[in-house]
């Protein structure tokens, strides 16, 4: 499936998380599903298909987070590689991951294969942050529908 539709599919999903969405994020991460011979995107296209601004995909790039080829003018023009990591990119600072981190997590990665248990070790600390960061949001929210309960309404949902 085109990276297009797999971006399509993960932003239309708001707020229900369902499996097909979770199988295109799978998709949508795994290398080995790359279209080479799909044609590159310009800055402007990449930045509005990931959801992230021209500015802060140069700052990526500045950051050595990512690096799109440029064409004979001199254009940027991003692969599918370039996407899907920008996805994974803009999902894990989504969850907090700094860009620090980021940045030691792509050095290994370009690194090959035997920094594979480094990058495990690393989602996995991520994962912890996650699931602390789930149960605080979880927390504030049950906060929040008490407040509501309190002044005679009722949660919309």
């Amino acid at each position: 499936m085109a990276i297009d539709a797999l971006v399509a599919r993960i932003l239309a999903a708001e707020d229900d998380v369902s499996a097909s969405v979770i199988d295109a994020v799978h998709q949508l991460l795994d290398d080995s599903s790359v279209d080479a011979s799909a044609a590159p995107k310009s800055v402007a296209e990449a930045a509005a298909l990931v959801g992230l601004s021209t500015h802060t995909l140069r700052y990526y790039e500045h950051q050595r987070l990512v690096r799109p080829a440029r064409n004979a003018s001199g254009y940027r023009q991003y692969t599918e590689a370039e996407l899907r990591r920008l996805v994974f990119l803009t999902r894990m600072r989504v969850s907090g991951m700094t860009i620090q981190d980021l940045k030691r997590y792509v050095a290994l990665a370009e690194a090959g294969p035997s920094t594979v248990p480094e990058r495990r070790q690393i989602m996995l600390e991520q994962r912890a942050r996650i699931r602390r960061q789930l149960r605080e949001l979880a927390l504030a929210l049950e906060t929040t529908e008490y407040k509501i309960r309190t002044y005679d309404g009722h949660p919309e949902g």
